[in-house]
């Protein structure tokens, strides 16, 4: 309540600077005048939950003091709770670490900006290499020393790349990438590219390699191997927001949690991810 409305503020309904009480047999607050209630964990992943927030909080923290994620099955056993309570808490809390850490345009044109590296992986199936319709597409940029963007997309083909490397990363910018066929034409849409050939065992030349974007390709893979063994490719987005917040903070690993409990949003819708 205080994280979200403050100790004072105008109440919605009398307009009087007012001090809202805690209602003891409801999850709400009224004002000391007009006794209009506000439910303050409206439009957060809390609402219409029945679950302690305490429990809410000690699952957000475990996400945020390891490195490979927590699974429904742990929070079932160290909560006591069904295993779908479980699973409805980690996947709000994946959506809300979306929403939290957002993304951002990524290079520039001006020489001093980063590189930007983007590169595709597969994810889920038994062949590490091979595709199938079993296996999600998955494209990541990556701003050397900067951030992370990564999107299922539909395949790899170029028409389900390049709408997104224009979205998220800014004409102009220093690119680096492999042979593959849906980066061949970046040069034409305004960006730097330069690439690597992995086919002959090329992998860096000069300042031009991939090597940040397959570390966190080796990250995310080790979360969702190591950690919950398969994800649906219906999920898999969620899975991916988790990774992204924890690689962005991870120069402020003791902030992550405290980011999560001091972002909840002002209004009352709660914000779907920028993603």
């Amino acid at each position: 309540m205080r994280v979200r409305y403050g100790d004072r503020f105008a109440c919605s309904k009398c307009g009087r600077e007012a001090h809202y009480y805690r209602v003891k047999t409801r999850r709400c607050y009224e004002c000391e005048f007009c006794a209009n209630q506000i439910y303050p964990t409206a439009g957060t992943p809390f609402e219409k939950t029945r679950t302690s927030l305490k429990d809410w909080y000690y699952v957000m923290f475990l996400f945020c003091a390891t490195r490979n994620g927590v699974s429904s099955k742990e929070v079932q056993r160290q909560l006591g709770v069904t295993y779908k309570t479980a699973w409805r808490m980690t996947h709000e809390i994946r959506k809300y670490m979306g929403a939290v850490d957002g993304d951002f345009p990524m290079g520039g044109s001006d020489d001093g900006e980063p590189v930007v590296e983007i590169d595709k992986t597969f994810i889920g199936g038994k062949h590490p290499r091979k595709a199938n319709k079993r296996k999600a597409v998955v494209l990541g940029m990556v701003e050397r020393g900067g951030d992370v963007i990564s999107k299922v997309v539909r395949d790899r083909s170029k028409k389900s790349v390049l709408p997104h490397i224009k979205e998220w990363v800014e004409e102009g910018s220093r690119v680096a990438t492999d042979e593959a066929k849906a980066f061949a034409d970046l040069h034409e849409d305004g960006y730097q590219h330069a690439t690597v050939n992995h086919t002959e065992k090329e992998y860096v030349r000069g300042d031009v390699h991939t090597n940040t974007i397959e570390s966190y390709w080796s990250a995310v893979k080790r979360t969702i191997k190591g950690t919950y063994v398969w994800v649906s490719k219906k999920h898999l987005q969620k899975y991916l927001w988790e990774c992204e917040y924890r690689h962005n903070l991870r120069r402020s690993p003791h902030l992550m949690f405290d980011v999560l409990l001091a972002s909840f949003p002002k209004p009352a819708a709660f914000p779907a991810p920028s993603h």
